[in-house]
């Protein structure tokens, strides 16, 4: 997902000085507490920090009241502006070179817990955005996604799974707006790549956590207009959303089951769960029972079926034996090449042939992802080549690329509850050029998988906004895993 604060239509005019209307620069939602950093220099000029604000409607925020913030959510399509006061205010037309850093603290992603009462250690999100903006009006046009399709091939009645997406698939486009979310919903119709939904419940619920009323009947109007399926709840455990400490455990207690009620609600049969300590699922066990919930724990690369940190869930849910605790197998853990859209990207960033296959042969060995990781940093600083001209992404090439056998999936097949059919690109060839979606559905069909397999395009962490249509990707990916599993026997 483009990873920018501020894009070319950001500058507008302002009593006070000036305004930049500001993007989240994550995929999903996110506490205003997560703002750690802001700061801005126009025309070579830092504006100092108590000359900022951000407003959200009638309510701003100076900086240092941020973190104070963990009531307060930064909703996906939600745009706050960034207020500079200024002595001269800009006007119209007018043209500034501007940079904006901006850091964030990703409360879902623990990298450490905290001691003694204190703050866990959190995956930061860095966004350094320079760029020279006109100021433009408030009322910028928002293109829209056209395009003709013919209609997909119906499923069979002895097709041995069910297809259908999570709507993450279009995180980038539903964030920019291209989209609400009956808009979104339309065009999944229009294009047939259901009946599965998914979602991502801190993306698509403006009062996440709670699933409030209104989304209710908005949610179930679409579901009975086009026939969709209640395919698997995604859930996040936001244990750092306060800045000073992390959650208490009744906290994430608290949390999980405001999540559970709200996949209830909505008609959801499965919860993919982010966490699977022993504590909270004996806790949460009863709550799944009584709302007749399965709770899936996300196999995500690098990891595998066997990777050590999975095999201790999987002595958790044998202790537990409850056939309500299973897996989501994500297929990023299994793909045997690296993405040519992340290749692309690392291309943009500046990155030459023999870098680019530097970065591929590192990622082949089998050493962990963070050596991986430090060899290939390593070998730029070699170079004279910064990492940080790579943002995210010299990261990004290790943690969301696993190679996995495929075959290992069986190894759990019974307790997998839930298919994250992840991919990245579809070649002139109707292929996935970095996952063989042939041998998964080979492994899959044969072992007795009869769940759904839900499109996961991740894209969108790499290419630029508007360079592909995603849900036209997902159509020709439902067109490739079809055709592959009507050619494996089904037992």
């Amino acid at each position: 997902m483009p990873n920018g604060l501020i894009h070319d239509d950001s500058l507008r005019a302002h009593p006070d000085g000036l305004a930049l209307r500001l993007t989240i620069p994550w995929y999903r939602s996110l506490w205003l507490s997560s703002v750690t950093t802001l700061a801005l220099t126009v025309d070579g000029e830092q504006v100092d920090v108590a000359d900022l604000r951000v407003e959200f409607g009638d309510t701003s925020y100076a900086l240092d009241e941020l973190p104070a913030q963990s009531e307060r959510l930064w909703f996906l399509q939600e745009h706050p502006l960034l207020i500079a006061r200024r002595s001269t205010p800009v006007a119209l037309g007018e043209t500034h070179d501007v940079v904006l850093h901006g850091e964030l603290r990703l409360p879902y992603m623990q990298i450490a817990p905290g001691q003694d009462g204190g703050p866990g250690m959190y995956v930061p999100n860095v966004v350094h955005d320079v760029k020279t903006l006109t100021v433009v009006g408030a009322d910028a046009e928002i293109p829209a996604l056209v395009s003709d399709v013919t209609p997909p091939p119906p499923a069979a009645e002895d097709d041995p799974f069910q297809l259908g997406l999570t709507l993450y698939s279009a995180s980038a486009e539903f964030r920019a707006g291209y989209f609400g979310f009956d808009g979104l919903l339309d065009r999944v119709a229009e294009l047939g790549i259901g009946p599965g939904i998914e979602i991502v419940a801190s993306q698509m619920v403006p009062t996440y956590p709670v699933v409030g009323d209104e989304f209710v009947r908005t949610w179930r109007a679409a579901f009975d207009r086009h026939g969709f399926v209640e395919s698997s709840f995604g859930a996040n455990l936001d244990m750092g959303r306060r800045r000073d400490r992390d959650m208490t455990p009744d906290e994430e207690f608290a949390f999980s089951t405001l999540m559970f009620e709200g996949a209830k609600k909505l008609g959801f049969p499965l919860v993919r769960i982010q966490s699977a300590k022993p504590e909270l699922l004996r806790r949460l066990l009863p709550i799944a029972e009584r709302l007749e919930l399965k709770l899936a724990y996300e196999i995500h690369a690098p990891m595998g079926p066997n990777a050590e940190p999975i095999l201790r869930v999987r002595e958790t849910y044998a202790e537990l034996d409850s056939p309500l605790l299973g897996f989501v197998a994500d297929f990023s853990s299994t793909m045997h090449a690296m993405s040519p859209t992340l290749l692309r990207a690392v291309r943009r960033a500046g990155l030459d042939d023999e870098a680019v296959q530097r970065l591929q042969d590192i990622w082949a060995t089998d050493a962990t992802m963070q050596a991986r990781q430090q060899e290939f940093i390593a070998y730029l600083r070699g170079r004279d080549f910064d990492p940080g001209r790579l943002g995210a992404f010299a990261h990004l090439a290790f943690n969301m690329h696993g190679h996995v056998d495929p075959r290992e999936w069986a190894d759990i097949m019974p307790q997998i509850l839930h298919v994250h059919a992840k991919f990245y690109d579809i070649d002139d060839a109707g292929q996935e050029p970095a996952i063989d979606y042939p041998e998964l559905v080979r492994v899959f069909v044969e072992s007795g998988y009869r769940g759904f397999w839900s499109s996961e395009w991740e894209g969108h962490a790499f290419a630029e906004l508007g360079e592909v249509d995603p849900l036209l990707l997902v159509r020709r990916q439902h067109d490739l895993i079809r055709s592959a599993m009507r050619t494996v026997p089904v037992g």
